[in-house]
């Protein structure tokens, strides 16, 4: 499948760029299986890399100036930036983001000595909730990284990556989104802890079950307000738990029993809401990792399921798309357990369904989504993948 993707992307580079050497590169989207809207508030993620991603031809040019093309945005054309002192600009579309990592690579002193010609083709369904955005960004650290011998490590390049959609893109994501990406492992996924970037892998044995993707096809713009808003409503609830509690330094550092105790102190109930379950869905995330590495697959799928229903009584991001595909999806046989997964407002959900239902699944999941939502659902089932890294 990935030669047949490259060796159509090198027609395309010809016909855009004319004949160069070039290098391939490949970076995954990813999915969270449980611990949402919990890496902002200091509390630990359980995600994987994805087969489906994001693959770029790249080739040196003698000047400063980049010119990158997606097969995915036609319509935008080539789009063309300098390497250096670069801005946001509007008009430049989707090519903000890696031009988001040239500007942070060069304030962190690393400064990129020449352009490049640059074919980027995803597999990611646009504004699934899989991480095209991270994707694109890790792929472009490890383009530079490599291209000028920097010597950065993986989680460097992460950092660096989510300072960029922080800073320049002005999306105020946590750090989740890039360290899966970029350190993803074959058929493992990441338990994180978002506040120390302690991580350890763990071995996804699902026993005749897969993970399958569902998407909403109702597009999200991560950059819309509200995922903003659940920030600083949280950041806002923490502070005033501070008041009671000088030391606590995010909601990831509280269990369930003492955000009960001090709940009462935040004074507007729905901050108490966005609070309970930054706190209620870190302790369920650790509690959902054990109980896989002890093979209680079912308590796993338990826990996915509390987790949906706090997002979308507690955190208020599911709506309607994605609520229909998680109530469809725990009604049907073989599933162990399913909830949106990504930042919501639209995207995505993630079942886990024994491999012989899959089918049924997927049938009877589309039938009661259409009937309701009026459009059909996609279907993906994924494989779990390595990170970002260069192609041989």
């Amino acid at each position: 499948m990935a030669q047949e993707i490259l060796a159509e992307m090198k027609k395309v580079f010809e016909e855009k760029f004319g004949k160069a050497e070039t290098r391939a590169f490949f970076s995954p989207g990813r999915v969270n299986l449980i611990g949402e809207h919990t890496d902002y508030n200091g509390g630990h993620v359980f995600p994987c890399a994805i087969s489906l991603g994001t693959y770029a031809l790249v080739a040196d040019r003698a000047d400063n100036m980049t010119r990158i093309y997606s097969m995915n945005q036609e319509g935008a054309g080539i789009i063309e930036f300098e390497m250096s002192g670069l801005a946001y600009d509007r008009d430049k579309g989707w090519a903000n983001y890696p031009m988001g990592v040239v500007k942070v690579f060069e304030d962190a002193g690393h400064k990129c000595a020449h352009g490049f010609d640059i074919l980027i083709y995803g597999t990611l369904p646009n504004g699934s909730g899989l991480s095209s955005s991270a994707s694109l960004e890790v792929l472009t650290a490890v383009i530079l990284n490599d291209a000028f011998c920097f010597g950065l490590d993986m989680v460097e390049m992460v950092k660096l990556s989510q300072k960029a959609e922080n800073t320049f893109v002005g999306v105020n994501c946590g750090i989740m989104d890039q360290f899966a990406v970029g350190m993803g492992k074959k058929d493992c996924a990441i338990l994180l802890d978002c506040s120390t970037l302690e991580y350890r892998y763990s071995k996804l044995a699902l026993d005749g079950a897969s993970i399958v993707i569902t998407n909403t096809n109702k597009p999200h713009s991560l950059a819309s307000s509200a995922y903003n808003v659940r920030r600083a409503q949280c950041e806002h609830a923490l502070n005033e738990l501070k008041e009671v509690r000088p030391e606590l330094a995010t909601l990831g550092e509280m269990t369930n029993l003492e955000y009960d105790k001090l709940a009462g102190h935040i004074s507007d109930h729905v901050e108490r809401q966005r609070a309970r379950h930054a706190v209620y869905e870190n302790q369920r995330t650790m509690e959902a990792v054990q109980a896989l590495e002890a093979d209680d697959v079912q308590r796993f799928g338990e826990l996915m399921y509390m987790s949906h229903v706090s997002l979308r009584d507690d955190y208020d991001v599911t709506g309607v798309e994605l609520d229909t595909l998680a109530e469809l999806a725990w009604e049907q046989e073989g599933v162990i357990g399913s909830r949106m997964t990504g930042a919501g407002f639209g995207g995505c959900t993630v079942s886990l369904v024994k491999d012989e239902c899959i089918e049924a699944f997927k049938k009877n999941v589309e039938d009661g989504y259409e009937k309701k939502i009026g459009y059909k659902p996609s279907f993906y089932v994924a494989n779990i993948a390595d990170g970002t890294h260069k192609l041989n």
